[in-house]
């Protein structure tokens, strides 16, 4: 059975059918079975062959057929036109008078040239290129163990700090509140002898109402006045707090006295959006003629339905499930976070501290995670529930909102947990957003217009602080094939705005008056959803259906 099968292996079939070979056509180089060859000779009538039993064949180069002459086969290659040529070419055809080579010595030397190229390949480019991958994988695990130094060095300053602002608070309380409590004991006494004193002289009167209409001459004779005793208060004690006093002055040193103590501390804001976007302002010039993609990062999040940079590499990113992740720009995990009662999120954000928000719709509150630990930080209206979110660079939170039935919208700005304004109708009384499905994406530009987008409309609207409609954008400018579908919306340092245009695979990017000044689409934008821009100035574009997030650098340094 292995011989049979061992045979099998080793039969030479026919290249025009299954069968096994018996003769081979030296001319065209081609096995055949005995059935085959007159089909073979047939369809080359035009050309000689010589068909021989398989085993007496005669390997040799198969030569092209001539272009030019049929029933022709090329012998020489032309080389001022570096093209294989029959001998009738040089004769009298095209070729004639042009210096030619025989096929087999081109084809010697193109044998050798490959030799000598793989030899090359293998001798020096592979290691070459092998060294380079080991050197890169050595410096990309050598940053990301920097990166984790850089965290634990940074968790460990934290704690110091904390200690040191508490120690200093310690100090302050200590000082504050022991000479206080000393004056208040004396204070204390003071008063006490002052009662003391009231009800003695109490007593006095009354002895002394008596003596008024007393007959008796001995009691009244033996009265002794105690005026003097009276006349002069007892040493009074003043009651001393000593004044608590601090400058608040953003950028300054920070300094809070009480008494003679005196502590001073380089005030260390947290990084915000607003800090950010004053460094880069200073650094960044115009758009770009061609942007470039500076990293493609692919998540897990399959729909990957949103995302929020924190600083200059590394974003907040959630999808159909109830965890929340933070990665960085290669793609690594650096946090996670699961949604309290175990829902999906809505949206999410990050403060100006850096801290994550997001917003559930089934509880109708949005939550606040800072330090690890997770808790309400707004309860919306009765009635509306909490959508799309965008944290501002005065601090405060826009929440869109919407109906149980998701189709009327409204955008709340707050102040903490206060509600600060409403955006929902315009100054006729109007609806400013289209009812409809979709949620709104909104971003504050840097003049303070509260940017929305409305998928539900078609159309981006821009209004002021004061809620008043600036302006309409309806991606008619841009001329695109498809109607304008937009999405994602941020702004940037330049203050201008960037929208999703999802159907047109496309970004359009207007000025903070609405002027479009242009399209990208020249880096593979295929159904762009969501969009938030880093502390460096590059724009992070997601994509819902691959769940892959691009980093694209698209404003000149």
């Amino acid at each position: 059975m292995a011989t049979s099968t061992s045979w099998a292996q080793d039969v030479i079939t026919c290249d025009l059918c299954d069968k096994p070979t018996q003769q081979f056509c030296n001319s065209c180089q081609v096995s055949l079975c005995s059935d085959c060859v007159s089909k073979h000779t047939d369809a080359f009538k035009s050309m000689s062959h010589e068909i021989a039993p398989f085993l007496d064949r005669n390997t040799k180069l198969v030569l092209p057929v001539c272009q030019e002459h049929f029933g022709q086969r090329c012998e020489v290659n032309c080389k001022e036109c570096n093209k294989p040529v029959c001998l009738k070419c040089i004769v009298s055809g095209t070729h004639k008078g042009h210096d030619v080579e025989e096929l087999t010595e081109t084809h010697e030397n193109k044998i050798l040239k490959i030799k000598s190229d793989t030899e090359e390949i293998n001798a020096k480019l592979i290691p070459k290129y092998q060294k380079e991958d080991v050197e890169i994988g050595k410096k990309i695990s050598k940053t990301k163990s920097k990166i984790d130094d850089l965290g634990k060095e940074s968790k460990k300053l934290r704690k110091l700090w904390h200690q040191e602002v508490d120690n200093i608070f310690d100090k302050i309380d200590s000082l504050s509140q022991s000479p206080t409590e000393k004056n208040l004991n004396a204070l204390q006494e003071y008063h006490n002898k002052i009662r003391d004193l009231i009800s003695e002289m109490n007593t006095i009167v009354k002895q002394n109402e008596k003596l008024f209409t007393s007959n008796k001459l001995t009691e009244v004779n033996e009265y002794k006045s105690q005026l003097n005793k009276y006349q002069d208060f007892p040493e009074h004690v003043d009651l001393e707090v000593p004044s608590l006093r601090s400058n608040v002055d953003q950028g300054k040193e920070l300094i809070i006295e009480i008494g003679g103590y005196r502590a001073t501390l380089k005030q260390m804001s947290p990084p915000s959006p607003s800090a950010d976007v004053s460094r880069l302002t200073t650094g960044i010039g115009k758009l770009m003629d061609q942007v470039r993609v500076i990293a493609t990062i692919a998540t897990n999040y399959k729909p990957l339905f949103g995302f929020a940079c924190v600083g200059g590499a590394e974003a907040w990113i959630y999808g159909l499930n109830e965890t929340i992740t933070r990665i960085d720009i290669h793609g690594t995990v650096r946090d996670t976070v699961t949604i309290l009662c175990l829902n999906m999120p809505n949206d999410i954000s990050v403060t100006r501290g850096r801290k994550l928000i997001y917003s559930v719709a089934n509880s109708e509150t949005v939550t606040i995670v800072s330090h690890g630990k997770s808790e309400t930080l707004i309860i919306t209206p009765q009635g509306w529930r909490p959508g799309r979110l965008s944290c501002t660079r005065s601090g405060d939170i826009l929440v869109q909102m919407q109906t149980g039935g998701r189709s009327k919208h409204k955008i709340i700005r707050y102040q903490g947990q206060n509600i600060k304004r409403e955006i929902n109708k315009d100054g006729q009384g109007n609806p400013i957003f289209k009812d409809g499905f979709f949620s709104l994406f909104m971003s504050e530009n840097n003049n303070g217009d509260v940017c929305v987008s409305d998928p539900n409309a078609g159309t981006v609207v821009v209004v002021d602080k004061t809620g008043r409609v600036r302006f309409r954008y309806d991606g008619t400018p841009a001329s695109r094939e498809k109607a304008f579908s937009p999405r994602g919306i941020v702004t940037d340092a330049l203050n201008q705005i960037i929208v999703a245009d999802y159907n047109n695979n496309c970004l359009h990017i207007l000025d903070q008056n609405g002027q479009f000044l242009r399209c990208v689409d020249d880096c593979g934008l295929e159904h762009p959803f969501g969009l938030s821009v880093d502390s460096k100035g590059r724009l992070w574009v997601g994509f819902v259906d691959t769940g892959e997030i691009k980093v694209i650098q698209y404003l000149e340094q």
